[in-house]
């Protein structure tokens, strides 16, 4: 329920914002109540952020009838934020060469069928786990060592709390089940020098978000982020893991569906309740 939190909707300026955006936006916006709702640029890819898609979210938020304290965070300017965690973790991480050929031939032998899959696409079978962050190189990456910060916290089980019950879900995850269904991830990424997972609960706690809302298909993501606030020291908000936009044919709507586009709709005439209507808002 609404009450006064803090939430905030975090889009990347890769693309037009479509209806599953709206979705969130208004989500997050209603969620806050008499709190705060804030706007995030998540910029941190820069080989795909444009300035005219900032821009489009701006316009496109702000003809929703959504409004937002300014200026806005964008996760651009918080680079040194982030290399400060990474030494703050390092003792749980470790620095990994393998591509994404390299991973698939690891689980494919000698195994059959469908390979391990997590939030962050194949489980990585642990190939560098052996390698020292003194090693570290320019074409790293620098994945958490999953087994490691479960020891560093002293616990088998992590936990939180969710406003929206999901079914066939389990909001209390043991050590075990992390490494089998999520493994261990990467938080600083070639080129970026972090990743989503880190940035967005260093942005939340930096922020004072008390409430992130966001779709179903992030919930393996936050068993992640549960864990790096656990070891980072930072508060656990509450969840709220709403229903998901998709399309006629079932499928999550991407950027790349440009019909669905907010744009598309309004040069087409339709009115912000127009929309909410659409998104049985």
């Amino acid at each position: 329920m609404a009450g006064d939190a803090v939430t905030r909707f975090a889009p990347s300026p890769t693309g037009l914002l479509h209806l599953g955006h709206a979705y969130a936006a208004l989500i997050a916006a209603r969620e806050a109540g008499t709190g705060r709702f804030l706007l995030r640029i998540e910029d941190i890819d820069r080989d795909r952020c444009r300035t005219e898609y900032e821009t489009a979210i701006f316009d496109d938020l702000a003809w929703l009838g959504l409004d937002w304290p300014r200026p806005v965070m964008r996760q651009s300017d918080r680079m040194p934020a982030y290399r400060a965690a990474l030494i703050r973790l390092a003792p749980f991480c470790y620095p990994c060469r393998c591509r994404r050929g390299d991973i698939r031939a690891a689980l494919s032998a000698p195994q059959e069928g469908a390979l391990p899959a997590g939030p962050d696409g194949l489980i990585y079978p642990g190939t560098c786990r052996h390698r020292a962050m003194a090693g570290a190189g320019s074409g790293d990456v620098i994945r958490l060592d999953a087994a490691r910060a479960f020891e560093a916290l002293a616990t088998d089980r992590i936990a939180f709390r969710d406003e929206v019950v999901l079914p066939g879900t389990d909001h209390d995850l043991s050590k075990e089940d992390f490494a089998a269904r999520i493994g261990d991830v990467i938080l600083s990424r070639r080129g970026m020098g972090t990743s989503y997972h880190l940035a967005v609960v260093l942005d939340d706690a930096a922020q004072g978000i008390t409430k992130v809302t966001r779709g179903k298909d992030l919930f393996e993501s936050t068993w992640i982020h549960v864990l790096l606030q656990r070891l980072l020291d930072l508060p656990t908000p509450l969840y709220h893991h709403h229903r998901l936009i998709r399309d006629d044919g079932g499928r999550r709507l991407a950027k790349r569906d440009d019909a669905r586009a907010i744009r598309h709709y309004r040069d087409e005439g339709a009115t912000p309740d127009d929309i909410r209507r659409l998104l049985d808002l």
